[in-house]
């Protein structure tokens, strides 16, 4: 039944690590959290140059000496009073201080929009290569698993050659001995597969105890563009373009900018405005015209109020901290600058880097293909002379470490050099892809 559920167990292509990662990865959730956090700032940089408006109203009696709210005469009737006020303040003009600080912080929040498409291909990265890596070591596990089926069959013959006196008992001996060190590399092989296996699930925030197995597409199917494609300069200013974390600097260098200039009319007049309307009710006001009780809504229309008022502000001494704001944002954005030409030094040494290792990778290829090619020879040829009685058990073996070993590293080989050739292709906005 496990090896019936184990067919049934979907398996994981990479588009599908890199897209359930960008999804799942808690470094993604976290950067989504802040984005969401940016574009409330945003919003509420903009409501700043809406005018504000508050209503308020009161309801209770009075007791004792107190002022009669309609007339404003102090009096000690007790009475129930009710009151309506609106009012509100608008910015008429700020040197721009509000209009500015909006548009650094809109930019702040595309910044922080594009932070979730950095922090995505980092784990779509870092998902590649542990994908990469399971697959490399799940090969690895197949040439032990077959390792160890011929050096059982290997062992059987001279188990019976033995028998009959046709090789020494040191022959069984010997090769016994061997398939003991090949069940040992396979239980390595096995446990090397099995934890990056968990690093990808722990990537993809899936259950460790969850069923999981990825898709092995032939390697050599994989289709990888060409060196003079891929050209470090080439890719260097595609990357400029595509790389979220390019990008990102741009918004957050335009966010300084503007946040200077916010900061900068802290320094200067500006000038705002405001207005109230009110009304006031109370239950022993009289008509005077007829010298009855004042009706309700009469009193609210007869006690209206209202008021308009401009009003200069002009900063004059506040111990310094808005010329220190106004610095500080100068240099901040002096920094976001030199945060931007540190970033993109990184990424052309990245490239750079990047190919030339991906060169060491195809010329390492080239040389293990051509090491497995020898060592297949040299091993074909001994179990002829071993046949023959031209050749011991042990050299034989030796012959056959030879080729496992240059098998093993061919695999390894394959897969680094796919890996750096789409580092380089994911370097020009290409995302990954297998």
């Amino acid at each position: 039944m496990s090896l019936q559920a184990q067919d049934k167990t979907e398996k994981w292509d990479l588009r599908k690590c890199v897209d359930y990662a960008m999804k799942n990865n808690i470094s993604v959730k976290q950067a989504d959290v802040q984005a969401r956090l940016a574009a409330l700032q945003f919003q509420q940089a903009k409501y700043y140059q809406i005018p504000s408006a508050s209503f308020s109203t009161f309801y209770g009696p009075q007791f004792g000496r107190s002022i009669d709210p309609t007339t404003n005469q102090y009096t000690t009737i007790p009475l129930v009073s009710q009151s309506y006020s609106l009012s509100g303040q608008v910015q008429v003009y700020n040197w721009g201080r509000l209009k500015n600080n909006t548009a650094s912080q809109e930019f702040n929040a595309k910044a922080a929009l594009t932070d979730i498409e950095r922090a995505a291909n980092d784990v779509a990265i870092n998902v590649a290569t542990y994908y990469l890596q399971v697959l490399a070591s799940k090969e690895q596990v197949t040439v032990s698993e077959v390792q160890i089926a011929q050096r059982k069959a290997q062992l059987e013959i001279t188990r019976k050659q033995v028998a009959a006196g046709s090789l020494p008992e040191l022959n069984y001996i010997q090769i016994e001995a061997q398939l003991a060190t090949d069940s040992s590399n396979y239980i390595s092989n096995k446990s090397a597969f099995d934890q990056n296996v968990l690093f990808l699930k722990a990537l993809l925030n899936l259950d460790a105890a969850q069923p999981f197995e990825v898709e092995t597409p032939a390697v050599d199917k994989i289709p990888i563009e060409t060196f003079g494609e891929l050209q470090p300069e080439v890719v260097y200013q595609l990357a400029l373009a595509n790389q979220p974390l390019q990008k990102e600097n741009d918004l957050k260098i335009k966010a300084a900018e503007k946040n200077v200039l916010s900061n900068k009319a802290t320094l200067y007049p500006s000038i705002g405005g405001n207005y109230s309307l009110g009304t006031t009710y109370n239950n022993k006001a009289l008509d005077y015209t007829t010298g009855k009780k004042s009706p309700y809504f009469n009193q609210l229309d007869d006690n209206f109020r209202q008021s308009i008022g401009i009003g200069l502000s002009i900063p004059i001494f506040n111990n310094g901290q808005y010329r220190v704001n106004y610095e500080q944002s100068k240099l901040n954005l002096k920094n976001s600058v030199l945060q931007k030409d540190q970033a993109n030094l990184t990424l052309k040494q990245n490239i750079y880097t990047s190919y030339t290792n991906a060169v060491n990778a195809f010329e390492k290829l080239n040389a293990s293909k051509k090491n497995v090619e020898s060592a297949q020879k040299v091993y074909d040829f001994s179990i002829k002379r071993y046949e023959v009685g031209l050749l011991s058990t042990l050299e034989l073996i030796t012959n056959e470490n030879n080729l496992i070993t240059a098998k093993l590293q061919l695999v390894s080989s394959e897969y680094d050099y796919v890996f750096k050739m789409k580092l380089l292709e994911f370097y020009k906005g290409q995302g990954l892809k297998l």
